[in-house]
């Protein structure tokens, strides 16, 4: 092949007329070669099971479930613990696939190895979310269980020994998760139930130290400590009431005795005695408004040292032993004075008595008052600590709640749940090796051999065919070409009889004229 000009379609034509035959025997006979190939292989046979995965028969919003993982990191987890050792072992031992542990190990190793869970996608979800975004694990209805053994029985009873101890794991580890979710939420429960209840002892011990001290009862404080005021005033205005009022019942006293002594002796000790008592009773209301200068306090003061004086010399004359006799032969008006005189001065003993309980009193609700803000600022984080546990222990009762429910669900088998389709068939067909596979490999690598050696055939061909393979290895333009020429009766006699033109190698050429 002239390398070194450019070819065109006829020149790639002449190619494949020229190589056909180099191209054609690869392609007939590695197809069979492939298909001879496969027969070297063991055949292996594949069995499949399909299972399907059973929505809740409880809605969500009723039982909210306690397992919210991901599918298919669910199967993944499931196949990884099934397929492990421990379970693989004793179901090739329970089989007969091993005669000793340590073959029952590599047996189980193989099997491990052909086993292939692939999802199930449904395909009308996957058609509407092809474009938006990827399947989600709440489009996958099921999973193939597929397994690839030497033996179709054998394939057949491992797939389905492995399907079954998938859906076994998967309702016993359902089932374990929820009940260890109850466990520990129980747990939960019972703690916040104690903290709860120490919450609720401190409350219940700083009310009864603080009673009438709390916030809600600031505003009933104030009332009553307004009340009390009220009451004061009232008391002391009854006290000064009932002073004045004796005073005046007191002069009136005096004043009567004083006439009515006068009228009997003027010099009787009884006499003295009530005018001492009235003048008395004057310096008591004259004090009681001026000042011991004033002209009328120091007039009667002197008229009682008088009488004190007159007094004491009667008495140290002659004993008065006549005193109840005389009180007794008092008037009635006197006698009436006296005891209204008594009447004022209970009153004013009782008025005092009810001040000074008013007094103490007002001072305990002002303490409250005057201690409220701190009171409530302790109250307020008692209350809100108390609060906090009463909801964080309402939210832990609720999910127990739940978790129970979704427990009795799962130990009911009414979540959701693996169920077996499709059980494992018979393989009547080997999977692998695929002879027609094989077959269509070999004529795959046939043609391109082929054409591989017909290329190399034609480009180690350094023959000159046409006018641009002359033009292309001379690098001069052709003047001349001879065609091919059939020999006819004068040839032959010319020494070329026998052998006609068409015989000649392809190769061969007339020589042109440059």
């Amino acid at each position: 092949m002239i390398t070194n000009r450019e070819l065109s379609f006829d020149d790639y034509l002449s190619m494949l007329r020229r190589r056909l035959w180099v191209i054609l025997v690869p392609i007939l006979i590695a197809p069979a070669i492939g298909f001879a190939v496969s027969y070297l292989f063991d055949a292996k046979y594949t069995a499949s099971t399909t299972v399907l995965i059973e929505e809740p028969k409880v809605p969500g919003d009723l039982v909210k479930p306690i397992i919210t993982e991901d599918v298919l990191r669910r199967i993944t987890g499931l196949e990884q613990q099934v397929l492990s050792r421990n379970h693989l072992v004793p179901v090739v031992q329970r089989l007969g696939l091993a005669k000793s542990d340590g073959q029952a190990v590599q047996v189980a190793d193989q099997v491990r190895s052909s086993v292939d869970i692939t999802p199930v996608q449904d395909s009308t979800s996957t058609t509407s979310k092809k474009k938006s975004q990827p399947s989600n694990s709440s489009d996958i209805p099921g999973f193939n269980v597929n397994l690839t053994y030497s033996d179709p029985r054998v394939a057949q009873q491992l797939c389905n020994q492995v399907t079954d101890m998938l859906i076994t794991e998967n309702l016993k580890a359902r089932e374990q998760v929820a009940q260890g979710t109850t466990d520990f939420l129980a747990h939960q429960v019972d703690d916040a139930k104690h903290n709860l209840d120490e919450q609720d002892a401190k409350l219940a011990t700083f009310q009864r130290q603080y009673v009438g001290q709390l916030p809600e009862d600031a505003d009933s404080n104030l009332k009553v400590l307004m009340g009390l005021n009220s009451q004061l005033d009232a008391a002391t205005q009854a006290i000064n009431r009932a002073q004045a009022d004796k005073s005046y019942a007191q002069s009136l006293l005096a004043q009567q005795l004083a006439s009515w002594r006068a009228s009997e002796s003027s010099t009787s000790p009884q006499a003295l005695q009530q005018q001492l008592t009235t003048l008395q009773g004057q310096l008591l209301q004259l004090q009681s408004r001026y000042t011991d200068d004033y002209p009328d306090v120091v007039k009667t003061k002197a008229s009682i040292k008088e009488v004190e004086g007159k007094l004491k010399q009667v008495d140290s004359a002659k004993p008065d032993t006549s005193n109840a006799k005389a009180d007794a032969s008092e008037p009635p008006e006197i006698r009436q004075l006296r005891v209204q005189i008594h009447q004022y001065e209970q009153t004013i003993d009782q008025a005092e008595e009810q001040q000074k309980r008013l007094q103490d009193q007002i001072k305990l609700y002002q303490g409250r008052v005057a201690l409220s803000p701190a009171v409530e600022e302790q109250y307020k984080q008692l209350t809100r600590d108390y609060q906090s546990a009463q909801k964080f222990y309402d939210d832990l009762l609720a999910k127990k709640s739940q978790s129970e429910m979704a427990t009795d669900l799962e130990r009911q088998q009414q979540g959701e749940q693996f169920r077996l389709l499709n059980p494992a068939s018979l393989p009547s067909s080997p999977s692998f090796p695929n002879r027609l596979l094989f077959a269509g490999g070999g004529l795959g690598a046939g043609l391109a051999l082929g054409c591989a050696l017909g290329f190399w055939l034609e480009f180690q061909d350094k023959a000159i065919r046409n006018e641009l393979d002359v033009e292309a290895v001379m690098d001069l333009p052709a003047l001349i070409s001879i065609p091919w020429v059939l020999e006819t009766e004068e040839g032959n006699r010319n020494g070329s009889r026998g052998e006609p033109a068409h015989a000649r190698s392809s190769g061969e050429r007339e020589r042109v004229g440059v």
